[in-house]
Parts: structure tokens; sequence; C-alpha cells
């Protein structure tokens, strides 16, 4: 390829045009608490705030960078383009000059910069390694090219790129392989990769097949395993669950199955627990199952059902929090001190007591305030719900971590333009 310069001079920095300041990025619940929070985080001037927060929250490698790096010295690359490797030496010298264990020895990225060197020098490495230049000089134009329009915002990849991409070249970072494949330049065969970061994961969106097998390969407990090694690298996938048969239908080996519903919760559960790409970001996941499934009812009213749960969490932690309290203050406000704990003989704790279970407040909650302010305690600590989207009450509920979407047959359409009558498989 040959790459003409448009925003670059050859020579000069691709930022040589632009100022980089130093800012803070702070990520706050909504009662304030602080999430997550980065200080220095050098980005152009002309960002934005959310800008800044998605880089530093989201994109910058947050550990295990070594902070010495020396060139790996690869036959055939130019100079500017050669990979790094983890100093070891240089580490070991800087402890025992230090007098230290050497524990130290890794940072983090705090300049976007960085993470636009890592990215576009991975991209050069691979390009000129498979001969995609004419010549060396069109590879650095490629590189500044880049880096100038990553930097303005006028180009980015999505985000397993920046997640995953140029972390071996830039840094020398290596593991142990993830189950990922890759296509050989040589052979052009698929062969499986040999560690999980010099051919990283940078795409994203899979839509993968799902067979109604429970533990054999391709099958429901597969797939959990497949979407695990996905979100774990930041990128999502989507499946067609049809296929899998409904509550109560016979099973070859007896008995009957347990039903489509109850293996989508263990998959929003799965996802629920994996952070894409080792970051706050909740793994992206997509659930479709077609219109004739005869569980098609229990999937569409699946998160109204979870938001039900919700409201009652919600609800119901307020109601019975107010209820201890009053429960604490009936007793401790009673006059005479041998009737305070008696509900037959303190009015006010009785009076309480029946509105508890009007509530539908478990009654063991009355005796244990009874006996914790028997033993001289003014309140109890009992946890409050929100309905925060991030909130244990959610956390709690399934169906959280998915969009459901359901396929609809050409069938089902033509009989919705000719205003007919469709019958589902249920009604066959």
């Amino acid at each position: 390829m040959k790459i003409k310069r448009l925003f670059t001079m050859e020579g000069e920095s691709p930022y040589q045009s632009m100022e980089f300041e130093n800012r803070s990025s702070i990520i706050r619940n909504p009662d304030g608490s602080v999430v997550s929070e980065w200080e220095k985080v050098s980005v152009p001037t002309d960002w934005s705030q959310v800008a800044t927060d998605i880089m530093a929250q989201k994109y910058f490698r947050k550990a295990g960078i070594p902070k010495h790096l020396k060139v790996a010295k690869e036959r055939g690359i130019p100079a500017w383009l050669q990979p790094s490797l983890h100093d070891q030496a240089k580490q070991e010298q800087e402890a025992a000059e230090a007098k230290t264990s050497g524990d130290d020895s890794t940072t983090s990225e705090t300049d976007a910069r960085e993470v636009f060197h890592r990215l576009v020098g991975c991209w050069t490495y691979w390009g000129y390694k498979n001969n995609y230049f004419d010549t060396e000089e069109d590879a650095r134009a490629f590189y500044d090219e880049l880096c100038h329009m990553l930097a303005n915002q006028m180009a980015a990849p999505n985000s397993p790129q920046w997640f995953n991409t140029g972390l071996n070249w830039a840094y020398g970072l290596n593991g142990p392989a993830q189950g990922h494949y890759h296509v050989d330049q040589k052979t052009e065969e698929v062969i499986p990769s040999k560690d999980a970061y010099t051919r990283p994961q940078p795409h994203a969106c899979f839509i993968q097949s799902v067979k109604d097998d429970l533990v054999r390969e391709g099958g429901i407990m597969d797939l959990w395993t497949r979407e695990a090694r996905l979100f774990k690298y930041g990128s999502g996938t989507g499946s067609n669950f049809s296929d899998l048969r409904g509550d109560m239908e016979p099973l070859s080996g007896g008995g009957v199955s347990s039903g489509l519903m109850s293996f989508l919760k263990i998959g929003d559960s799965a996802a629920g627990a994996i952070k894409s790409g080792g970051t706050t970001r909740r793994a992206a996941k997509m659930i479709c199952i077609d219109a004739d499934h005869p569980d098609i009812e229990k999937f569409v009213n699946w998160k109204v059902h979870e938001e039900q749960k919700v409201a009652a969490l919600v609800a119901g932690s307020k109601t019975i929090k107010e209820l201890i309290n009053e429960l604490f203050t009936a007793i401790h406000s009673w006059g005479v001190e041998a009737e305070k704990f008696d509900l037959k003989l303190n009015k006010d704790l009785r009076k309480v007591a029946k509105k508890a279970r009007l509530a539908q407040m478990p009654f063991s909650y009355v005796h244990r305030i009874i006996h914790l302010a028997q033993q001289g305690y003014t309140d109890v600590l009992f946890e409050e719900y929100d309905t925060d989207w991030n909130s244990e009450a959610y956390q709690t509920v399934a169906g959280q971590n998915a969009n459901n979407s359901i396929r609809l047959s050409n069938d089902f359409m033509e009989a919705v333009e000719q205003d007919k009558d469709w019958e589902s498989f249920l009604a066959c």
C-alpha cells in the first residue's frame, strides 16, 4: 500500500499541532460515593470530560505494565517499530540499588498517547511483517496519520481493540492461551493461539450457535465457556436459543426438561459475573427466541417479573426498616421497665407488631428486635435497596445482563400485513 499523508508531516510528531493536559477522572455512584478515581490523566485539551473518563476508566491498561522495557531486536523490523520486552535485568539492578524487593516493578497507562502508540504501533507492526506497505516510509505515514486521527477523534476502533491490541508488542505482556484461534499467514490454516497476547482478541459482536445438549461440545454448558472467553476480553455475543426444548418436554434419558428459562438464567448469572475486558463495563449479551417456541410467553414476561421483584425488594426493605425503627422506639420509650419487652403489656409494642404483621413483615423479625432491645441495642443494621441498575437489588434478580429479542417468521409478518390470524406452535 501507498499511504499519502493528509494531516501530518514527515519527520514531525503526529501530535505536533495538538496540546495535551493533565486531568482527573472520577466515576461516582448515584449517592455520590466514588467508584473509581484517576489523577493526572493526560489527554488532548479539546477532549470532553466524557471522552477523558472513557479513556481513563475503560481503556487504560490498569496493571502489569513493566516499568523497564527493552527493544526485542526483531530482524527485518525498523528500529522505530521494534516490539518491546520486559527488562528484567534493569529492574533487578534498580531494586538492588534501592534495596527493595522490586514488587513495584509494574505500572499502568496514564497518557492517551501511550494507548495510541500501543494500538497503532501494533497495527503498523503487523502490516509491516506481512508486507502490506510498499516502503518503510508508507508504514511510518500510516503510523503517524492514525495516531493523529485517534487523538483528534476522527476515527476509533471497537472496544476489544482498545482493551487488547498491542499489549504484547508495546509492553511484552504474555499469558497462557485462552482457547482462541487465528489464521496463520504462511499456511493460511486456522490454528490455536499459543498465548493470550501475541494474537489478541480484537473483535466484537459474535453470533454463536447452541445445541439442545447439556454438556457436549456445542451444547448449553459449552456455550457459557465460549461466552466467558469472549466477555473476558471485551467482546459481546449473541445466540438464538430456539433449539432448546421447552419446559416439561421429554428427555431422551427419561424425565422432562426444566425448560429454556432455567438455562437462560444460568447464562445471565455467568455474564453478570464477568466484567468485559476486566473493567467496570458489564458483558454485552443478546438472546433471541423464535416466536413459536413453547416457552415464548415466559420469555416475553421474564424481565417484567424480575422488575416486579426489584420493586418488591426496594419497597419492602424500606418498609421493614421503618418498622424496625418503630419497634425499637416502642420498646425503649415505654415507661414501665418490667413491661418493655412484653407484647401483652406494652401496648405501643403490640400496636407496631400488629402493623408489622399487616405489612407481611416476618414475625421472626419482631422477636429478633425484642431480643436485641433486651441486650441494650437501640438500632440494627438493615440494608435498604434502591432502583439503581448497579444496585444489589438488580444484582439479585435474573435477566439484567441481556438484550432480549423475538424472531418473527415471514408467515407472521404476512399475517400482519393481511390482518390474518397467525397460529404458533402452541396453537397447532
